[in-house]
């Protein structure tokens, strides 16, 4: 690559990771709102709400990438207009594919890489996303015991607690238990904590009393130091992880198991989010061809290029959401899914042709100070 190439590069690599970042924080920062729900109502931990929220980045760095290429492209290239560097690159004689060419490069990579994180890292983080969620919904600790609340997490059993500690500890117990016989049984613990005890998940309390009714009526009253209660019957679950399509991998949308009800039903969904992992890091690539069309792709004006940026900017966000809309189209009809691929595809098509359409103009009037009229016939 040469030095102005390597240049050109740099110009715009800065600002598509500064762009890139910023986008990123901005929808962290969204979904970590969103999850707040984690450490309120679930009492989970921060570092579980953390790994949960990183978790997401794949799939909304993939959904970024093509709005901070454009944005990024945006600013580089006119900065570089407005300092009149890509008028000496075509003054010195540069075709218009060796003055894109780096930005074209930049997209063809950034395209590779979303392509890479659609194909593996994506499946691999909502997996195990899909599983930290699945411990969180079936967590004892947040299920069984809810501050100031009575919960009755079985039929049968309710369970109140006055305080719950962050070390997972409970103050002021009470628990009040039906037994199929008929007969009822309540206990009240000054503190209590689920534990592992041979294999089996108890709800270890201390200091507390037993207050049951047998058959015949009669109160029975104990007091106790230490009293394991049994939780077996809620750790029992036939309940399983059902993987979404956007947690499978690209072997299991195009080719799923057909003979499992759910896959059977949603094959055309299955191979619509396949064809989609696909065609998505096209849309890097149109969007820096627009990007590139709307500074490169018309003759020079003192005013700027606002109009330009503009059209480019809305036919991006048109494309874009034509692109989610064939995408849910295509989980009725198998057909479509050809568009998924025809809409980014047009798009640098008609971003390239905005480029190419006319001749570069190396023509400079030194005596009036005329620029190029690179947009301009010969």
């Amino acid at each position: 690559m040469r030095l102005i190439d390597r240049y050109l590069l740099r110009q715009l690599a800065g600002p598509t990771v500064l762009a890139t970042l910023a986008l990123t924080g901005v929808a962290l920062l969204s979904q970590s709102l969103a999850g707040l729900d984690l450490i309120v109502n679930q009492r989970q931990s921060g570092l579980v709400f953390l790994k949960i929220t990183l978790l997401y980045m794949p799939q909304l760095i993939n959904i970024i990438l093509p709005v901070a290429v454009f944005v990024a492209a945006l600013v580089a290239l006119n900065r570089l207009h407005t300092e009149q560097e890509i008028v000496v690159c075509f003054a010195g004689g540069m075709s218009r594919w060796r003055v894109i060419s780096p930005a074209m490069r930049l997209a063809c990579t950034i395209a590779f890489a979303a392509l890479v994180m659609n194909l593996y890292v994506q499946p691999a983080a909502f997996r195990e996303l899909r599983q930290e969620l699945f411990q969180v919904r079936t967590d004892l600790a947040s299920t069984l015991v809810r501050e100031g609340e009575f919960t009755e997490p079985v039929q049968g059993l309710t369970v109140y607690a006055q305080a719950v500690e962050g070390d997972g500890d409970f103050r002021n117990l009470f628990i009040h238990q039906e037994k199929e016989d008929g007969t009822s049984t309540v206990y009240t613990a000054d503190e209590g904590r689920i534990e592992e005890r041979s294999g089996r998940t108890v709800l270890l309390m201390r200091n507390g009393t037993t207050q049951e009714f047998s058959e015949r009526g009669v109160l029975n009253y104990l007091t106790f130091n230490e009293y394991a209660f049994e939780l077996s019957a809620l750790t029992d679950s036939t309940e399983l992880i059902h993987y979404k399509p956007s947690d499978r991998w690209l072997h299991e949308l195009f080719f799923p198991d057909l003979a499992q009800d759910w896959e059977q039903r949603n094959r055309l969904g299955l191979l619509a989010e396949g064809h989609a992992r696909i065609a998505t890091p096209l849309y890097n690539i149109a969007f820096m061809a627009l990007a590139l069309s709307a500074i490169i792709g018309g003759g020079f004006s003192r005013l700027g290029y606002a109009r330009r940026i503009a059209v480019m900017g809305a036919v991006a966000a048109v494309s874009r959401i034509l692109g989610f809309v064939v995408q849910a189209a295509c989980e009725d009809s198998a057909w479509a899914n050809v568009l998924q691929y025809a809409i980014p595809l047009a798009v640098i098509a008609f971003g390239l042709r905005a480029i190419f359409r006319q001749r570069v103009s190396r023509f400079i009037d030194i005596r009036h100070g005329a620029r190029p009229a690179y947009g301009a016939a010969a």
